[in-house]
């Protein structure tokens, strides 16, 4: 089978030339990419002989700050560690991915944030019985989950399933390379690929005990965002105390206390960048200030009309006939 690799295998030549070929992709104007491009075979080949040898260690990161609009802490490897982690995304992302639920919606292959506002939708709909009933939403965050999560949960959790000790050593080695201020042995990356399958691979077992243990169907997770829907306010409420007491005992986390609301569907249900209510879909308030302000800010260039071109996907999924207009009128004025 594809999953049930050696280590020896997966760490073959061939292997390591093709998670370059994935991680070169549209980096190839980056100073560090185009360095280790001069003697990539040399590169390689010494990449490949520390694998097989077991000398091999992880570099130190590349910390900065990036605003998407949020602000995050940004930690970037060297070249040759992040061709392991495309390496390793792959044979993770084979072996985890089926296992994982319908409804997990980020860094997987047919998800996305639009398939997964169109199963909310789809969700209101059922909950509500076509918007003739109550339908109410109760939406969580996890506090700073990327900085907290457990370095022994989730080597705990691989083990489950990889028996191969050297694929181990080489998972824990990089699990191993960053620590967050949250202290020793804990936190995952943001910049490793890796840390979106880890987190997948973590946070599943949150969606089996949402799904399986509070049996709980009306259910989303987008990382570390989750919204359940339910008939009664009240139903929500009681769900509360056993996600709170599931996270802390089982995966040393906590939910963010001002990102915990229980919202009833025709207030609207804020998630993953659109506002949801009965029969339609609105973009968000924020965003579209954000978006006219960066048209207006920008000039006549390819990256403008790129930007350009994003937001107007983003706003084709919902219902925003006047303010997609106003958009291709202003950037017509803008570039003209």
């Amino acid at each position: 089978m594809r999953n049930i690799l050696s280590y020896d295998a997966l760490i073959a030549p061939s292997r390591l030339f093709l998670a370059w070929e994935e991680f070169r992709r549209g980096k190839m104007k980056k100073p560090d990419v185009q360095t280790f491009t001069r003697r990539l075979e040399d590169n390689l080949f010494r990449l490949h002989e520390a694998l097989a040898r077991k000398t091999y260690q992880h570099g130190g990161y590349e910390a900065f700050w990036v605003h998407d609009p949020k602000r995050r802490h940004i930690h970037k490897a060297p070249v040759v560690d992040r061709v392991v982690h495309h390496l390793l995304y792959t044979y993770l992302y084979d072996l985890f991915d089926p296992t994982f639920i319908h409804d997990s919606y980020s860094c997987r292959l047919g998800k996305g944030t639009h398939k997964g506002v169109e199963r909310l939708v789809m969700f209101t709909r059922k909950v509500s019985q076509n918007y003739t009933c109550p339908c109410w939403a109760l939406q969580f965050d996890i506090r700073r989950f990327f900085a907290s999560a457990d370095h022994d949960i989730l080597k705990e959790l691989l083990r489950r399933k990889i028996q191969d000790a050297d694929i181990l050593w080489l998972l824990d080695e990089v699990i191993d390379s960053f620590h967050s201020e949250m202290g020793q042995g804990k936190g995952i990356p943001l910049g490793n690929l890796t840390s979106q399958v880890f987190a997948n691979i973590y946070l599943h077992e949150l969606d089996c005990f949402m799904n399986h243990t509070l049996k709980v169907h009306w259910y989303i997770r987008y990382a570390d965002d989750g919204v359940v829907l339910l008939p009664s306010k009240k139903l929500l409420e009681e769900l509360i105390k056993p996600i709170e007491d599931f996270l802390h005992t089982s995966l040393a986390l906590e939910l963010h206390p001002r990102k915990l609301t229980i919202r009833k569907l025709s207030w609207g249900i804020d998630f993953l960048g659109y506002i949801v209510l009965p029969h339609y879909i609105l973009p968000r308030t924020k965003t579209k200030r954000r978006l006219l302000k960066r048209i207006r800010a920008v000039g006549h260039s390819q990256s403008a009309y790129q930007m350009v071109q994003s937001y107007l996907g983003y706003l084709s999924h919902a219902q925003a006939y006047r303010l997609q207009t106003l958009v291709k009128h202003m950037t017509f004025e803008t570039t003209s």
